[in-house]
């Protein structure tokens, strides 16, 4: 359930594909991280994610130099203050923030992420892998997903 959004929520309509990348990720799949991203970017796909990791973060720096709608999902309350480059995408109506999370919610943890990954999962309509660790966290998750079409991206 979304306790707060900020931004256009009708992007919630859109075909949405999360992308989630373990942490540590081998450097021959960054790449073709970085490809995927420019593809959905050309495609104009609505992309989700928390973007929190180092490769999601250059995730959405390929898609927000696009025009395509992309989601972003906090594992914490929502911001108190929305950098300008999000105010922008905002503006434009290609940008929305949504929290599973009270704003009383101040701090990411292993388990605030693990709820923003599941949610996130439950919003989207297929799942990409960027990269999952053995025995970590989003591994077990994807394990779990019976109902999403999931692509995982190869070494």
């Amino acid at each position: 359930m979304i306790v707060s959004s900020f931004g256009n929520t009708e992007l919630l309509k859109l075909r949405k594909t999360a992308f989630l990348c373990s942490r540590e990720i081998p450097a021959s799949v960054v790449l073709k991280c970085y490809d995927w991203a420019i593809e959905q970017r050309e495609k104009r796909n609505c992309v989700i994610s928390g973007f929190h990791s180092k490769i999601e973060k250059d995730v959405f720096h390929y898609l927000l130099a696009g025009t395509q709608p992309v989601i972003i999902v906090l594992a914490r309350g929502m911001k108190e203050k929305i950098e300008p480059v999000l105010k922008t995408a905002i503006d434009a109506g290609r940008l929305l923030m949504v929290t599973p999370f009270e704003d009383n919610v101040k701090r990411v943890s292993a388990e605030t992420a693990e709820k923003r990954n599941r949610f996130m999962i439950e919003l989207a309509d297929e799942v990409v892998i960027g990269f999952a660790s053995k025995g970590g966290m989003l591994e077990s998750m994807v394990s779990d997903v019976k109902d999403k079409i999931i692509v995982r991206l190869k070494e």
